[in-house]
């Protein structure tokens, strides 16, 4: 695989030169100053408590939350908004949950304006996901490099999303969604994930064992792209690092691993150092995620809500980007997915949505938690106001919304 050499002349500020216009395209001062209802509270579970489910147009709940003494104070924000599909979901008992209607310019400055927002909310070690397919994830990634900029875009995940699909005959088939990944700033929280090592993928990457010890480990080189005129650019033991390359180390560092047995030389007097794998965490997560796909039998637990994501996958990510005790937000909550792993992970967590289907879904998740996923065909149901729990959180509606709200959702 070619490495680049970064270009010593280019700033390391790039500069975010590519911009998509459109129509109706506003003003970011126009958004921010924009008027927002007042919220009061539905039902709560525990009046004490910092979590909170919004009801209404997330938009307008993110002005009253800046308002309201939340700026730069959410650690992380997942959304995974609608994909401009032209649909409308149902849920397991075939009503409707959410429409997808916006369309081209409409579609990209109804995110935009959302997301400028969210971007004020964000702390400045925060991190930022949001989850769409191939219809705008192209659009929205100009669109967050000018709210962003490019220096704090993170990662480009691709995910498989289910298996094989054979109803495809004219392409490839669909099997993948993608989550682009950004950060409020260089200084931001992250807790990098892992994934156990097999033992096939022990024997592969780690195939020699240390005749003393029995400790299995690889051979990689001590030298990297790129030339240096410091320590690490002079003679070692009579050898100059290859080419365009310098030493990984100083050449003291190097004598002092050497000493230890950590550096093995080939018959051609060619140095590597060993990495012992029982020095290893496991092995990281790249940006090609397999193993998170959504459901694929009956006996796993869902809360019955089209578009449910998987719960794995967000608990990953939750963990990644924020520590316990941090504050999460999903605004376009849907089942609950993000905010059910924040609070299983021992994080405060902020939900909006304008679907009441939604709020019933989310409440009794995160009340009682799911079903597997085949019980939703025998019409199981659970009464919300009955469940004995410690899960605390306040649900807000605007004053006009209330009893529309706890008459679909049951609340007493």
């Amino acid at each position: 695989m070619a490495t680049g050499i970064p270009n010593k002349n280019q700033s390391s500020t790039m500069p975010t030169d590519i911009s998509l216009n459109y129509c109706e395209k506003k003003y970011k001062k126009q958004i921010l100053s924009g008027k927002h209802s007042q919220y009061n509270v539905v039902w709560a579970n525990d009046d004490n408590t910092q979590n909170k489910l919004f009801f209404g147009d997330n938009l307008d709940a993110l002005l009253y939350l800046l308002d309201n003494g939340y700026k730069e104070r959410i650690n992380l924000i997942y959304i995974d908004p609608p994909y401009s599909t032209s649909c409308a979901f149902l849920n397991k008992k075939q009503e409707v949950a959410y429409n997808d209607n916006l369309v081209g310019y409409e579609y990209i400055e109804f995110l935009r304006e959302r997301i400028i927002v969210l971007y004020e909310l964000l702390s400045k070690t925060g991190s930022f996901y949001i989850h769409l397919d191939e219809r705008m994830i192209f659009p929205m990634k100009l669109i967050l490099d000018e709210i962003f900029g490019t220096n704090n875009f993170r990662a480009f995940i691709t995910r498989k999303k289910c298996s094989t699909k054979n109803t495809t005959y004219s392409t490839y088939g669909d099997i993948s969604d993608y989550i682009l990944f950004y950060t409020k700033s260089k200084q931001y929280t992250w807790n990098r994930p892992y994934i156990s090592w097999t033992n096939e993928k022990i024997l592969e990457q780690y195939p020699c064992v240390e005749e003393d010890t029995g400790r299995r480990f690889k051979k990689v080189p001590i030298h990297a792209p790129g030339v240096r005129n410091g320590e690490t650019g002079k003679m070692w033991r009579g050898l100059m690092p290859p080419t365009g390359k310098h030493w990984q180390y100083t050449p003291a560092k190097l004598d002092e691993l050497d000493a230890a047995g950590e550096i093995v030389w080939s018959k051609n007097g060619n140095p590597r150092r060993k990495v012992y794998f029982d020095e290893q965490k496991g092995i990281p997560i790249q940006n090609i995620w397999l193993d998170y796909q959504d459901f694929i039998n009956q006996s796993q637990k869902s809360s019955g809500y089209p578009t449910e994501k998987n719960f794995d996958m967000l608990k990953m990510i939750v963990s990644s980007s924020s520590n316990e005790g941090d504050l999460v937000l999903d605004c376009f909550v849907g089942s609950g997915t993000t905010l059910e792993a924040a609070d299983k992970l021992g994080r405060t967590w902020i939900g909006i949505d304008n679907s009441k289907e939604s709020i019933k879904t989310t409440s009794t998740r995160m009340l009682h938690g799911c079903l597997p996923y085949g019980d939703y065909v025998t019409e199981k149901t659970t009464n919300i106001q009955s469940i004995n729990t410690n899960h605390h959180f306040q649900i807000f509606a605007e004053e006009d919304k209330k009893s529309d709200l706890l008459d679909y959702c049951d609340f007493k």
